[in-house]
């Protein structure tokens, strides 16, 4: 076998085309780079929870990570596409050839399209963020990412979930715009009702003046009335409203 190498045809290419490959190459990741920051900015400008209500901070934090990985994938594709030109490959036949792939796939790949279109209209209609808890087909838990095809959650023992979007047919969120806490009190028939709900609601008043939970509680406490009778009490049922993901918090200290 002939292993000759022209060196100055190497030395010419590497000069050229070799020279535009890098420069490609440092031209994608320096824009990886860029949009990154953009995005950081645009999250700390728009999204800090100090300034704004936090579901515009959760929803900023959704769509920035969405956007980050959209031009990411785009600047990519772009940049295999001008080093495979540099390097010799004609772009037109793999991208015809690409065409005819994609067709044939199409027929198997329905379960995909069906996912990226749900995550459209998840992202959409905004019916999750990340940061929300909610319930997505059969799993619950807080979300940790959301992008077109998957929905990521992390329940209370740690476990991660990766759920379709095509299979969300229904979302429970738990934490959106704001939160219930709701609590059932047992008071015995010989105890005065009237005289109990007061004490419930100065407990709630020292609840929503209190350093640590004054913030999470954001409005007096709601007496829905006399729920059940029990055999020994009659039960009351009552809420508080709260910030997102904050009723368990609040529903533990008031019991």
């Amino acid at each position: 076998m002939d292993f000759n190498i022209d060196i100055n045809a190497v030395t010419e290419w590497l000069l050229t085309n070799g020279t535009r490959v890098a420069a490609i190459i440092i031209g994608a990741l320096i824009a990886i780079w860029v949009i990154r920051i953009l995005v950081g900015k645009f999250k700390t400008k728009i999204g800090d929870p100090d300034r704004v209500n936090i579901e515009r901070a959760k929803r900023t934090e959704t769509l920035a990570r969405i956007v980050e990985t959209t031009f990411r994938v785009v600047i990519l594709l772009a940049a295999l596409l001008m080093v495979l030109k540099q390097v010799g490959i004609e772009i037109a036949p793999l991208l015809a050839g690409a065409g005819i792939v994609g067709l044939a796939v199409g027929f198997g790949a329905q379960s995909l399209v069906k996912d990226v279109i749900g995550g459209f209209f998840i992202l959409l209609e905004n019916h999750m963020n990340v940061g929300d808890i909610v319930s997505i087909a059969g799993s619950a838990g807080v979300v940790e990412s959301i992008n077109l095809r998957v929905t990521v959650l992390r329940d209370l023992e740690g476990r991660v979930h990766i759920v379709p979007n095509g299979e969300i047919s229904v979302v429970t969120n738990m934490s959106k715009e704001y939160s219930q806490a709701l609590v059932e009190i047992g008071v015995a028939y010989k105890e005065d009702v009237d005289e109990v709900i007061a004490v419930l609601e100065d407990i709630a008043e020292g609840m929503r003046n209190d350093g640590e939970f004054k913030n999470f509680i954001l409005d007096p406490l709601e007496v829905l009335g006399l729920d059940s009778f029990g055999d020994s009490a009659v039960n009351i049922k009552v809420r508080l409203r709260t910030l997102p993901a904050k009723q368990w918090a609040v529903a533990r200290e008031f019991r």
